[in-house]
């Protein structure tokens, strides 16, 4: 077949008496067959430090329903970037334009049993244990696996993210067949469990599709429900993020209710409650990544030393880890909650000159609300 562009130009060529180029026939391209890219792909993604691979097609995500359902309940909190962007969830090419496939990417990150922590400790989500912002490793290996995948289809274009595109990661990831969205809303895998970060890799080429898990394996086990100390699971399968421990310490940025803040316990960065009593995490793999080993201030958290720091000292300490996302406010009001909570009469003065010297009213609020948790032993 020849190209209408082509035409035009033999066109051309008659109407100046220009001799016409003669029609090129048999040419031969090379066509690399999907099983083989995928292949491949999957191959050097796991060389990258990904352990789960699987590809699906850039398709309308199945529970997109379910998601928009979930912003008009007002379950986002004060996450405002998602519904601002919410039609941009409605198909992968609002991320990569013509894609037509996604290779979606598990990297382990749970490195081992939490410490038990003392009066003046407190608790971090395992994913924050280490030296390094997760995103920022992620998306050097995914940089580096779009350089293999340029090499591989250099006609072809590609593009990785890490939970901060509009992409529902966890339905394209059970459409791929990595996992089931279990009914405390992360993804979970039959032998992996649930403690590992998500990526995407888009591309505009053709891959071999993994069979979607079409079911959920959680049974009639309510655990990861019970288990929550806000109650922040409405019905199965739904979070209300306004109740939950994680978005609470990193993502809300105001003060937190009262009702609230005994629910907190003794976490002052995230939580992994729903995760640590789900009973697929008692067989899943530890993470062999240098960046994501526990290190003791990150492991249990000092929390007398963030009320001593200046903003200095505390950028050259969190700049590179995710508790920078918290900010240094955010980690103090958490702190804050939690020696309240521990009810420690040793850390009473603290409290008291920090609610004084802070400029920060959510600081002051959590001060306030712990020094009178404490008096009233």
């Amino acid at each position: 077949m020849i190209h209408p562009r082509g035409i035009a130009d033999r066109e051309k060529s008659r109407s100046r008496n220009l001799p016409i180029s003669p029609v090129l026939t048999n040419i031969n391209f090379t066509v690399v067959h999907p099983s083989k890219i995928t292949r491949e792909l999957k191959a050097k993604a796991n060389e990258l430090g990904f352990q789960l691979t699987g590809a699906c097609p850039a398709v309308k995500p199945t529970g997109l329903h379910r998601f928009f359902d979930w912003l008009d309940q007002g379950y986002a909190g004060t996450m405002h970037y998602l519904p601002e962007r919410r039609n941009a969830y409605s198909h992968p090419k609002h991320v990569l334009e013509n894609t037509r496939s996604l290779l979606v990417l598990g990297m382990h990150y749970g490195t081992g049993t939490p410490q038990d922590i003392q009066p003046g400790e407190g608790k971090i989500a395992r994913y924050a244990w280490g030296t390094t912002d997760y995103h920022d490793l992620i998306h050097q290996r995914l940089k580096q696996l779009r350089k293999f995948h340029q090499q591989l289809l250099p006609e072809h274009q590609s593009r990785g993210v890490v939970d901060t595109a509009p992409i529902l990661e966890k339905d394209f990831a059970q459409k791929a067949g990595i996992g089931w969205i279990g009914k405390n809303t992360l993804l979970i895998n039959r032998t992996q469990g649930s403690y590992f970060f998500l990526a995407v890799l888009l591309t505009t080429s053709e891959l071999e599709y993994d069979a979607a898990i079409e079911r959920e394996h959680c049974g009639g086990c309510t655990a990861c429900l019970d288990a929550c100390p806000t109650d922040a699971f409405p019905r199965p399968f739904v979070l209300d993020a306004q109740r939950c421990i994680s978005y609470l310490t990193i993502e809300h940025r105001d003060c937190i209710d009262d009702d609230l803040k005994q629910g907190l316990q003794d976490w002052s960065f995230g939580c992994d409650i729903c995760q640590d009593v789900c009973p697929w995490n008692h067989r899943g793999s530890l993470s062999e990544e240098p960046a994501f080993t526990a290190i003791d201030q990150h492991n249990r958290l000092n929390l007398s030393s963030l009320f001593e720091m200046d903003e200095e000292q505390f950028r050259q300490t969190f700049r590179k880890t995710p508790m920078w996302r918290a900010k240094r406010d955010g980690l103090m009001r958490n702190a804050a909650i939690v020696l309240g909570n521990q009810r420690s009469m040793q850390h009473l003065d603290l409290l008291k000159r920090a609610a004084n010297d802070t400029k920060s009213t959510m600081v002051r609020d959590a001060c306030i609300w712990a020094i009178e948790q404490i008096e009233s032993r």
